[in-house]
């Protein structure tokens, strides 16, 4: 029977598909927070664009964005990334466990 991740988790992971999206989380840290305009400084995309990537993330919960006069500000948010992480590491012991049990069969044929 095959598990999907639950839909928050596919928000997660569709966020951090895009090399964009990617690197402007990256740039963030949970505890201080970086404007809009700071975070779109080193990409070569309009301001817009990165508007649009930002959106994304903050739908899958990856970043907080908070107005404070005509200033955005964005923070990471890393609960949903742990869900992920945590999703992820049920595999990560599948395949140590078989990599594993596969060098100790070479290891008793050899």
């Amino acid at each position: 029977m095959m598990h999907s991740p639950p839909p928050d988790l596919d928000r997660v992971f569709a966020a951090l598909s895009d090399p964009t999206r990617r690197a402007l989380i990256e740039r963030l840290d949970a505890e201080e927070e970086l404007s809009v305009s700071e975070l779109a400084a080193p990409l070569a995309m309009s301001l817009p664009a990165v508007m649009k990537h930002l959106d994304v993330l903050e739908k899958a919960g990856l970043i907080a964005r908070q107005k404070v006069g005509r200033r955005v500000g964005c923070r990471l948010t890393a609960g949903p990334m742990e869900d992920a992480m945590g999703w992820l590491a049920r595999y990560q012991r599948f395949w140590t466990e078989s990599l594993d049990r596969l060098a100790a069969a070479l290891e008793t044929k050899g």
